[in-house]
């Protein structure tokens, strides 16, 4: 175990995989919530089984409980303040929560209010714990053909568009890959340019490099996950030369069987190819991680040195979505640590 002083970064972190579980367990109790278990250690030993995933679809039968409890503002509220509370005891500067609002209109709520009660849980923690920024992103989601949540994902744009600069800062694309071309859901894209809103996109992670292509062409300024992106070196050196981030998520990609093992992640090539890699967590209770233990790996078994992890850094600085000034002075406290 590293020691990791510098101010630590999060880029991508779903809110509905990042819980306390004896919160989301005692929320669902009160809500009569069916879980997948009889017991909190039950649905503990769930959560392992799961997470050592054959496939995404058995990894994404975790977030069917957690959805299913967050689905009134109280219950968001909280465990978006645990979330933060816990990122901030973890050393963390700033970090990019994300969660599609739309999941969460199932028993009355609207998607306003959805995020709604994400910003209070914000504003509750930020109260508390002043060293840590945190930005929120809206997710637009694929569950299935484009055509079966448009309005949905439609509304979300809208949303985004609402509440940026109120602590909303960038629209994403998340969900199933591969279902039907990722290209089909570009006017999703070409509305949020138009209204000028940060887009970020998952692609390149279950699927291959295509997927990355038609992320590119949306005019994302970070890929979510992104790693297969290395099977296309045209591609690789295009999002060097524009500055295209990835958030690469190390433990989830080896759980979910979309890279083979650490060792053999390309995430430390990409770096070294002027692609700006960043180094996140994807769903810390789902994975069982946190950014301190995927810095372990990516430097005990993935090639990167501690010096790689702070570029790293400051490459999630510089593509992050924070204030100006706060990006200019954690950047020159990262600079303090290369070696």
């Amino acid at each position: 175990m590293h020691n990791y002083p510098y101010p630590k970064i999060d880029l991508h972190l779903h809110l509905d995989g990042s819980f306390r579980l004896e919160t989301m367990w005692n929320l669902a109790q009160k809500q009569n919530v069916k879980m997948p278990a009889d017991s909190l250690e039950g649905y503990r030993d769930f959560m392992i089984r799961c997470s050592d995933a054959q496939d995404v679809n058995d990894y994404l039968k975790m977030f069917d409980a957690p959805v299913a409890v967050m689905q009134n503002s109280e219950a968001i509220t909280v465990i978006t303040k645990e979330l933060i509370e816990d990122l901030a005891k973890q050393g963390l500067a700033y970090a990019e929560i994300r969660f599609a609002p739309q999941l969460h209109t199932k028993e009355g709520l609207s998607m306003d209010d959805a995020v709604e009660a994400v910003l209070e849980g914000r504003k509750q923690a930020l109260a508390m714990y002043p060293d840590i920024e945190i930005g929120i992103i809206t997710c637009m989601m694929c569950i299935g053909t484009e055509k079966v949540n448009w309005d949905a994902n439609m509304e979300t744009v809208e949303v985004c568009k609402r509440y940026l600069g109120k602590g909303v800062v960038a629209l994403d694309l998340a969900g199933a890959e591969g279902i039907v071309p990722l290209s089909n859901f570009g006017p999703l894209f070409e509305k949020a340019r138009e209204y000028n809103l940060p887009i970020i996109c998952h692609a390149g992670d279950s699927q291959d490099y295509d997927t990355v292509r038609d992320a590119i062409d949306f005019k994302v300024s970070r890929i979510g996950h992104g790693h297969h992106i290395y099977n296309s070196k045209e591609l690789c050196k295009e999002a060097a030369n524009k500055h295209i981030a990835l958030e690469i998520c190390p433990t989830s990609n080896i759980q979910c069987k979309t890279q083979p093992s650490f060792k053999l992640h390309p995430a430390k090539q990409l770096l070294d190819m002027g692609i700006p890699v960043t180094i996140n967590t994807d769903n810390m209770v789902m994975a069982r991680t946190t950014l301190d233990k995927e810095y372990d790996h990516c430097i005990n078994e993935m090639g990167f040195s501690e010096n790689d992890i702070v570029k790293c850094l400051i490459n999630s600085a510089n593509s992050s979505f924070m204030n100006p000034d706060l990006k200019k002075e954690i950047i020159a406290k990262l600079i303090t640590y290369v070696k």
